[in-house]
């Protein structure tokens, strides 16, 4: 028998230690990641064929259990994650759909009367202001319907209210668009307010993270919202 061939018988040799078949080992597709039974039955392999003048150490045999199940483990962790990370999204888009009929405040002018026919906002200074005004005009017409002269005001969150509004306005139907003024010493400059909007809708989105149909302002991220008001 040549070289070639002992090569060969004991390639076989070892493959039927396996329990692998050659005809079998022909045929099968390629696998892509080693399983536990591979594992354990390559460690027997490993056993059963070392020189027995020179065993292995026990330790090396514990390290490569210990690396095989850090791996699966692993492994099995990324797979909760993504089953967690799924579950977050659906409880996500059910909270969401629980905001339908309440205010979120967001960043925007158009405005509407809630349901005590009053309109509330936010505003937000880089720094202190001397001169603070706040202009509500008819969201078609323009036409001006009131002014508040807040004066002076320090940096940060500050909020506004108007809520002896026109009868025409206080049923929520007819919008209005709220135009802010401040002066931080360098002359008047526009500010955009935050208001509080109806939310009408919830959706998953297109990246499964929720979006909130909001009246006048359409999809808006949940991440956008800076308050709930229920």
């Amino acid at each position: 028998m040549d070289v070639d061939s002992r090569s060969l018988s004991a390639q076989n040799a070892l493959l039927s230690k396996l329990g692998i078949s050659t005809n079998e080992t022909k045929n099968a597709e390629p696998k892509d990641e080693l399983g536990q039974g591979d594992f354990l039955k390559l460690m027997t392999a490993q056993l059963q064929n070392q020189d027995p003048f020179a065993p292995m150490d026990n330790g090396d045999f514990i390290a490569q259990m210990a690396q095989f199940s850090s791996v699966a483990g692993i492994s099995d962790m990324g797979k909760t994650m993504t089953q967690i990370a799924g579950q977050m999204d659906q409880f996500r888009v059910g909270s969401s759909v629980n905001m339908l009929g309440h205010s979120v405040l967001i960043p925007g002018n158009t405005v509407r009367a809630d349901d005590n026919g009053e309109v509330h906002g936010v505003l937000e200074l880089e720094r202190m202001s001397l001169e603070t005004r706040v202009e509500f005009l008819d969201s078609e017409t323009g036409e001006a319907l009131h002014t508040l002269d807040l004066g002076g005001r320090a940096s940060g969150m500050s909020g506004f209210e108007w809520k002896d509004l026109p009868e025409a306005y206080r049923d929520g139907t007819r919008s209005m668009r709220v135009d802010v003024t401040v002066n931080y010493g360098d002359g008047p400059e526009g500010l955009t307010p935050n208001v509080f909007a109806e939310v009408v809708g919830a959706t998953a989105g297109i990246t499964g993270q929720p979006q909130l149909e909001v009246e006048d302002y359409g999809d808006v991220s949940a991440a956008e919202v800076l308050r709930f008001r229920l």
